[in-house]
């Protein structure tokens, strides 16, 4: 059984998260700069197997797309011409900045560690796997 990749794409950072091989615990892998994204997953998905891409949808209040998805979108067809025996699942987003936020309150992170934004794309990449595994 392969890996489940959760990536929340951003225009300059993205954060990732991965599943143990029996998908039950999803973990923060990393955060990188969206620039070297695709290069990373080739790498990444080289030495690890990989069966499915998760990927967070931003959307609004009232269900429409936010203004991100634009970029998300030119990313999946990249994302898809490249992997294209991995699929791609959609997954809402909406909240995980904040509760990823939260839980580095709650988990005890100093104010300057709460600053490092990959750090909350890693978190957020997380919640967005989590969600799934929850949802199956």
């Amino acid at each position: 059984m392969g890996r489940i990749l959760a990536i929340d794409f951003g225009e300059k950072r993205t954060g990732l998260a991965i599943t143990d091989e029996l998908q039950i615990i999803a973990s923060g892998l990393t955060s990188v700069d969206t620039k070297n994204l695709l290069d990373f997953l080739k790498e990444y998905t080289s030495k690890e197997s990989v069966e499915l891409f998760i990927v967070g949808k931003p959307l609004q209040m009232d269900s429409t797309n936010s203004e991100s998805e634009k970029h998300i979108l030119k990313f999946l067809t990249s994302l898809k011409n490249h992997f294209r025996n991995i699929p791609v699942i959609r997954i809402d987003e909406r909240f995980t900045s904040k509760m990823a936020f939260q839980t580095m309150i709650d988990s005890g992170l100093k104010k300057k560690q709460r600053k490092n934004k990959g750090i909350v794309d890693e978190i957020s990449a997380t919640i967005i796997l989590q969600t799934y595994l929850y949802s199956k």
